[in-house]
């Protein structure tokens, strides 16, 4: 199973790494995606991600998962990229889960992805999700789209993802083995 991570500069670090931890211990094939021209994208604390391929390199046919990580900086650059919304439309079109955390689901909204449907995102990007139905839960699954409120529910998320792609018993031995560790 191929999931494809955007990352923008400025993106929330915990927010991509939580789930793609969590994805890659559920067995996932996951790939940190740049959507510049550079394959290191710097987070919005400074933090630097060497990612795995950049965006022109991502295979639609092999897409068996989107994932959108929040942060207003980063998010904003996946709004405004051409090829962010391609990939988007290739998912929904293909019926590939699509996840989105924190001001990413604003990116959902303006597309008109998410009217009509249960939503979560951070709350001051919920003007975008007027068409949504925000049901106060901090993540939210509808269809196709998981959508979280922010970096505080990243486990939440990832774990959601592992259920959605991998069964609950999957999502229920990673949370075990987690707490075991601890």
């Amino acid at each position: 199973m191929t999931i494809y991570l955007l990352l923008a500069d400025g993106f929330e670090e915990s927010e991509a790494i939580v789930p793609a931890d969590l994805l890659l211990r559920a067995g996932a094939n996951v790939k940190l995606v740049s959507i510049t021209e550079n394959i290191f994208v710097k987070g919005t604390h400074n933090i630097t991600i060497h990612a795995d391929m950049l965006i022109d390199d991502v295979s639609k046919d092999e897409m068996d998962c989107l994932i959108l990580p929040g942060g207003s900086v980063g998010t904003q650059k996946l709004d405004d990229s051409v090829k962010v919304k391609a990939l988007i439309s290739a998912a929904v079109a293909k019926g590939v889960y699509i996840g989105a955390i924190c001001a990413a689901p604003s990116i959902l909204g303006k597309m008109h992805l998410l009217d009509g449907r249960r939503a979560a995102c951070y709350p001051t990007f919920k003007e975008h999700l007027s068409h949504s139905v925000i049901t106060g839960k901090k993540v939210e699954h509808d269809d196709i789209f998981i959508t979280a409120e922010g970096m505080g529910v990243s486990f939440e998320f990832g774990y959601k993802l592992v259920e959605l792609l991998y069964g609950n018993d999957t999502a229920e031995n990673i949370k075990n083995q987690i707490r075991s560790q601890v």
